[in-house]
């Protein structure tokens, strides 16, 4: 995250580059490293130290405060206090928010000869499918019946093999009728 701090009216004391890395290094973990770039203004007006901080995090979210104090850790604190509240508001807001793509019901594929495929009827040109989760499993070797021993024992919906007789990586899956289907490579 880049920072910009700025002393207006007073030297730089000496650890204040310190306090606000180590205060900014909490927001970014709050923020899960979505906190861009980071802007801390320290203002000293007669007795009074005023602290202003701007956050900009992804998705053009910036999170600003402005606290006065006495001295100007006092100050700091009570700043980034005020930002890590706002940060975990928007946190929140981003878990709740709901990621839905478009249902296996509504998506339907080219048919031969046609380069794009086609949009269900409703849908913008925005609302394209998203991966929304990714795992990787190993590919083990074993034979047809192995996989399907392997996949009646467990929950899981698919498995991911390398068959032993052909040498190719093959998926068996549960098919809503409660068979087991197999998708092979072409040769």
């Amino acid at each position: 995250m880049r920072l910009e701090l700025t002393a207006r009216h007073l030297d730089l004391p000496p650890g204040m580059r310190r306090a606000v890395q180590a205060h900014l290094a909490r927001l970014q973990r709050v923020l899960n490293d979505s906190a861009l770039s980071a802007q801390v203004v320290l203002t000293r007006e007669r007795t009074r130290l005023t602290v202003e901080m701007t956050l900009h995090a992804r998705g053009e979210h910036f999170l600003h405060a402005r606290a006065t104090g006495r001295d100007w850790q006092t100050a700091l604190d009570t700043a980034a206090g005020k930002v890590s509240r706002q940060a975990a508001r928007l946190k929140s807001r981003w878990k709740e928010r709901k990621r839905r793509g478009v249902p296996a019901s509504r998506v339907t594929a080219a048919p031969p000869g046609e380069k794009t495929p086609r949009r269900p009827p409703g849908t913008r040109s925005g609302d394209d499918v998203r991966v929304v989760r990714a795992r990787t499993y190993s590919v083990r070797p074993m034979s047809v019946e192995e996989a399907v021993l392997e996949l009646q024992d467990g929950t899981n919906a698919f498995l991911v093999f390398r068959n032993a007789a052909t040498d190719a990586v093959s998926v068996l899956y549960r098919r809503p009728d409660r068979h087991l289907g197999l998708i092979e490579p072409e040769a």
